[in-house]
C-alpha cells in the first residue's frame, strides 16, 4: 500500500481526485455528519462485527462470487438498511436487495409497511455462492446481527415489520434455519422470537431503499469489517 497522490481522497480502498477546498468540504460534512449520528443514534460508533461475521469476513474474497449454481436466502432482522450492507460484505455473496415479505398486501409501499397493515416485514433478499459461503454460514451471521429475542422490535424500532424472520427456499434449508435457532436460544438462554416460515412473494422495496448505506458513504466492499451505523 501507497500513499495517494497528493490532492487526493481515499475511501472504500479507492482513490479520489479533489482539491483543498473539497477536503475542507468533506471534513465539515463528515463533522456534521458525526453530530446527526450522535443525535439520532443510541450507539454512534455502529455496530461491531461478531465472530460469526468476522470467521466468514475472513476468507480470501475473489473477483466474484459465482452466479453459476447460486441460491436465495431471505432474512428479516429489523432495518433493512443494515441487515443488508452486513451481508453484502460478504465473500460469496452476489447480490442483495431489501424489500417485503410474509404478509398479506399485494405490492405493498414503504408507508403500508410502516404503519402495520400489509403485515409484511423488512427483509433482505440474497443471491450467494453455496461453494464458497454455506446457508449455516448465513444464517450464523443473520442470529449475530441483530437481537432474535426481542418480538416486534429491534432497538428503538417496533412494529410487527420489524420481526425476526427466516423465509426458507426448501426443506434442507429449513432444517438448517431450526437447528440454528435452537442452537442460538441454548447459547443465550432466552426464548428466541424469530418466525421460520417458507418464503413466500417477495416485494422489491423502492429504488431509494436499495443499497442504501453503501450509497450514504458506508463501505461495501466484500470483506470490509468496518462498523455499520444504522442511520437514516
Amino acid at each position: 500500500w501507497t500513499l495517494p497522490p497528493a490532492g487526493s481522497v481515499v475511501w472504500c480502498g479507492s482513490t479520489l481526485k479533489t482539491s483543498v477546498p473539497a477536503i475542507v468540504g468533506l471534513a465539515f460534512a463528515a463533522a456534521l455528519g458525526a453530530v446527526v449520528l450522535f443525535l439520532t443514534m443510541g450507539n454512534a460508533g455502529g455496530k461491531v462485527p461478531g465472530p460469526a461475521q468476522l470467521q466468514v469476513l475472513a476468507r480470501v474474497a475473489t473477483a466474484g462470487a459465482s452466479t453459476a449454481g447460486a441460491e436465495k436466502a431471505t432474512f428479516a432482522a429489523g432495518c433493512f438498511w443494515s441487515v443488508e450492507l452486513a451481508f453484502q460484505r460478504l465473500p460469496g455473496v452476489s447480490k442483495t436487495q431489501v424489500g417485503y415479505i410474509a404478509g398479506t398486501t399485494p405490492s405493498p409501499t414503504y408507508e403500508q409497511v410502516s404503519s402495520g397493515s400489509s403485515g409484511h416485514t423488512e427483509a433482505v433478499e440474497i443471491q450467494f455462492d453455496p461453494a464458497s459461503l454455506s446457508y449455516r454460514d448465513l444464517v450464523q451471521v443473520f442470529f449475530e446481527i441483530h437481537d432474535p429475542t426481542t418480538l416486534n422490535r429491534q432497538g428503538n424500532d417496533r412494529g410487527t415489520q420489524y420481526r425476526s424472520g427466516i423465509y426458507t427456499h426448501s426443506e434442507e434449508q429449513a432444517k438448517v434455519a431450526e437447528e440454528e435457532k435452537a442452537n442460538t436460544q441454548k447459547a443465550l438462554g432466552k426464548t428466541v422470537a424469530t418466525e421460520i416460515k417458507p418464503a413466500t412473494t417477495f416485494y422489491a422495496a423502492e429504488a431509494y431503499h436499495q443499497q442504501y448505506l453503501a450509497k450514504g458513504g458506508q463501505c461495501s466492499r466484500t470483506g470490509t469489517k468496518d462498523n455499520i451505523k444504522c442511520y437514516g
